[in-house]
């Protein structure tokens, strides 16, 4: 457990940090008012997303490898924390979906329709609902968390000095 336990406390700052974007994105009126353009803004969370996971895996090469952290150690703690995030985003989604925002999937839905991107009404209900944005967090979380990791450990990784 003390190995994980980074990883850990990265994963629940993250979830926090993801739904703090969520209800800044629904008092934004990007899950009403707004909400031709959350297609396109929802996707800056990247931003806040890789810094946090450049931060835990930073904290991870400094606080439990002493500084020295080879390529391969962080792409498992990076894989590791995606783990845990993939984990807790069925909790976060649901936050999202019944706490923050319940009118989104009506909102989305309704808009979907209207704009022609769904036929009808119940195509857009298949695409937009609970269970499918728990299936797409998890799966989302593993694989960019994964890749994110991968290309900030080239970065973050100990490079060998050459005397």
């Amino acid at each position: 457990m003390k190995n994980i336990k980074i990883e850990i406390k990265w994963a629940i700052i993250f979830s926090v940090v993801g739904l703090l974007w969520m209800l800044l994105e629904k008092l934004s009126g990007l899950h009403g008012k707004y909400i031709d353009y959350h297609l396109y803004l929802t996707n800056l969370f990247a931003i806040p997303a890789i810094i946090v996971m450049v931060m835990a895996l930073k904290d991870k090469k400094k606080n439990f490898y002493d500084g020295q952290m080879n390529y391969k150690q962080g792409l498992f703690s990076g894989i590791i924390l995606s783990v845990f995030i993939a984990l807790i985003s069925p909790l976060t989604q649901w936050i999202t979906s019944y706490v923050i925002t319940p009118e989104y999937f009506p909102n989305v839905i309704k808009r979907s329709v209207e704009l022609g991107y769904f036929k009808t009404t119940a195509e857009a209900e298949a695409q937009f609902n609970f269970q499918n944005y728990v299936i797409q967090g998890l799966i989302g979380a593993l694989v960019m968390g994964i890749v994110t990791t991968a290309i900030a450990m080239i970065f973050i990784r100990t490079k060998k000095r050459n005397l």
